[in-house]
């Protein structure tokens, strides 16, 4: 005799697999970081940690949504079991009363025995034994029914609460890891103001980056932003007209060399607060300022999306962002579109 596996609903399966995917917690990334990267380095962490926990609390947000949707589809089908269930007692009232209303009062053996001929007799068997089985087959449909609908609503509902929990978890992990991202962003850039007030460079803060190895040879100085006041722009800020593209971003986040060159300058003081200048082939130079931190020294020689620094807001800055210039020589006061020059580059901001 064969066993009979009872099939899982499809919305319990599907609400397993989501939360084997949302179990990994976020964890703090592997390894030390370089010694005397202190608060930028710490930064750069955190960083990556809010990128992980972002990506499976997203990941788990897009699930549940999709969970949703399943639930109504199973809702939709619990309401058409119900309404089913409902019509087999409905098929069981009518079959009694069909019995009642031909002669259910009279036991079996006597009608038939009052046949008035065989094939009366015949008839009234089939009958019988048609009747028999209809009520035996709908009472065991109607049985089988309540007892897989119950069991279905059960199970989705607590699986429903678990990726509920497991999301409020993922939320709070979240949320821990940007608080902890706030205060060292926080104490970055209180090294940063003192040595832009000090007018010293605390020297470069080593950290470990990815490999910058770009296929192409200019990309933009920082991986995600904003554009804010463009070249040109006029604004109680400035004497004049702004002389670079600002960039709105977060402070600590990693500046890179738009492409090959020699660092020719780095300073920490004046309006531009932390500064660093590279010189690229062609004469141009590109400049970042307002940094948090510099990850480079005088001289060195960097190649496309190497970091030059961690994005702040020292010197003349209202906010955290990168000011970026491209100049034709290395003092201010030559400076040229940042956009349109890039854009000859083909890179578009």
């Amino acid at each position: 005799m064969r066993s009979r596996r009872r099939r899982r609903p499809p919305l319990v399966t599907a609400l397993s697999c989501a939360l084997a995917v949302l179990m990994a917690v976020p964890t703090a990334a592997s390894g030390d970081t370089d010694s005397g990267g202190g608060a930028g380095a710490e930064v750069v962490r955190l960083y990556e940690e809010v990128s992980v926990a972002t990506q499976r609390y997203e990941a788990g947000r897009r699930e549940a949504e999709e969970q949703r949707s399943r639930a109504k589809r199973l809702e939709r089908l619990l309401d058409r079991e119900r309404r089913d269930t409902a019509a087999l007692h409905g098929d069981l009232g009518r079959i009694a009363r069909a019995q009642y209303r031909s002669g259910g009062g009279l036991p079996y053996t006597a009608r038939l025995l009052l046949a008035d001929s065989p094939e009366e007799l015949m008839r009234g068997q089939r009958a019988v034994r048609q009747a028999d089985l209809a009520v035996d087959h709908a009472v065991t449909r109607s049985r089988r029914a309540r007892t897989r609908l119950a069991a279905d609503e059960s199970k989705t509902a607590s699986a429903w609460q678990a990726l509920e929990r497991r999301n409020d978890e993922l939320a709070g992990i979240k949320r821990g890891i940007e608080r902890k991202l706030t205060e060292a962003q926080g104490t970055l850039q209180g090294q940063a103001d003192a040595s832009a007030a000090a007018g010293a460079c605390r020297g470069p803060v080593r950290l470990d980056q990815p490999d910058p190895a770009f296929t192409q040879p200019w990309i933009p100085p920082v991986e995600t932003y904003g554009l804010s006041a463009g070249f040109g722009s006029g604004g109680e800020r400035w004497a004049s007209r702004h002389t670079g593209q600002d960039f709105a971003v977060d402070i600590g986040t990693p500046v890179r060399s738009v492409g090959r060159g020699r660092v020719v300058k780095v300073s920490c003081g004046g309006p531009f607060g932390i500064e660093v200048v590279v010189r690229h082939a062609g004469g141009y130079y590109t400049q970042y300022a307002h940094l948090a931190a510099v990850t480079v020294e005088q001289g060195e020689r960097v190649s496309t999306g190497q970091w030059v620094g961690q994005s702040g807001t020292t010197g003349n800055s209202t906010g955290p962002h990168l000011h970026f210039e491209v100049r034709l020589t290395p003092q201010p006061g030559s400076g040229v579109d940042p956009r349109e020059w890039l854009a000859e580059r083909d890179v578009r901001l």
